[in-house]
């Protein structure tokens, strides 16, 4: 499903209020991932998962960032995700399955956090661009 111009719109506004805070969002999704799938921990052998966790906090921010990164490229999110993707399918091996879970969580997050901009359309939008997101890094693993 390709993004459309209302899609872009969509993402690109409100994604300015999470790329202005990626260790506060990325980190809240990391935490609530952990919380609610206690088996994606296993890809993080040495973190300390309380909730303000610096190792939690730090590694959101990454996932924000490259986030942000390929919001910025929204006609070419694999692309824009390419390395990423060698990262997570050849040499970190990170089970494909974590990346939609991760990306109800990032949905939930934001939704919890700006809700005055999280309406119907930006739901929408967030959702294909996190499926195209998903898709990106995963697509490696076949």
């Amino acid at each position: 499903m390709a993004l459309t111009a209302d899609d872009c719109s969509c993402i690109k506004a409100i994604w300015q209020s999470v790329s202005s805070h990626p260790d506060h969002y990325g980190g809240e999704a990391l935490y609530r991932m952990f919380l609610s799938h206690p088996q994606t921990k296993t890809s993080f052998p040495n973190f300390d998962f309380d909730k303000d966790s610096p190792q939690i906090k730090a590694h959101g921010k990454k996932v924000v960032d490259a986030l942000t990164e390929a919001s910025k490229h929204l006609d070419n999110i694999d692309g824009a995700l390419n390395k990423m993707s060698d990262l997570h399918s050849l040499n970190l091996r990170v089970d494909p399955g974590n990346f939609s879970l991760l990306t109800h969580n990032i949905i939930v997050t934001i939704a919890d956090n700006l809700p005055d901009k999280f309406d119907c359309l930006t739901h929408q939008a967030l959702d294909k661009f996190l499926a195209a997101v998903g898709c990106a890094l995963t697509h490696k693993y076949r």
